[in-house]
């Protein structure tokens, strides 16, 4: 019994290390430091818009798996950190195996983690109705925190630091008649993601002509 209670509050401890783990994509961005959300705001703001989606559509996919996918999505972080998706300093094969071992770590001294483990694999290959969904969501609530940041006035072209690979992406965009940074990501992530799902796409495209905060 003691085992497992130690158990318990080591998960929870290591678990706990997301709420001060910032997003590293905002601070490229220029956002200010003590307004950038941590990692579990972003769990807890994805969660939060999965459950408004799926029942506002009445879409069906299993709402309680989707919110335990996206529960877990990040759980590697909680040793390696939040990485950047574009311009990250490792490949993405590499980014994989790293978060992979951080989840064997964390979970070794769990009993049955494989219930833990499986649910983070899941959503890393993107194969069940599920774990599709909850991949667009997570890239939707990042659509969702751009848009507050830039209506906050803390997100603008003028306020990047980019790195290379960034500064090379906003170049082509601004090229592009782009003035706004939230019309640029956006738009980015409808061309890479939603362009095959209606509801998402409806959804970005409501997100660029209307203020939401």
């Amino acid at each position: 019994m003691k085992n497992k209670i130690k158990n318990i509050c080591d998960f929870y401890a290591i678990t706990h290390r997301l709420k001060n783990t910032l997003r590293s994509g905002w601070v490229t961005c220029g956002v200010p430091a003590d307004r950038i959300e941590s990692v579990a705001e972003h769990i807890y703001s994805s969660q939060m818009l999965a459950l408004v989606i799926i029942t506002e559509f009445d879409l069906k996919v299993n709402i309680a798996k989707v919110c335990l996918l996206l529960a877990v999505h990040e759980l590697g972080e909680c040793i390696i950190g939040d990485l950047p998706a574009t311009g990250c300093p490792v490949s993405k094969d590499e980014k994989h195996k790293m978060e992979m071992d951080a989840v064997e770590q964390i979970l070794k001294p769990i009993a049955n983690s494989k219930i833990i483990k499986d649910l983070f694999i899941e959503f890393e290959e993107r194969i069940t109705p599920e774990s599709k969904f909850a991949y667009l969501i997570d890239k939707l609530e990042c659509d969702f925190q751009c848009k507050f940041y830039e209506e906050k006035g803390w997100l603008n072209f003028d306020k990047l630091t980019p790195n290379e690979v960034q500064l090379d992406r906003i170049k082509k965009r601004q090229a592009q008649g782009y003035k706004k940074f939230s019309d640029f990501w956006i738009d980015g992530d409808i061309d890479r993601f939603y362009k095959n799902d209606v509801i998402f796409t409806e959804i970005a495209n409501y997100l660029k002509s209307n203020k939401i905060f």
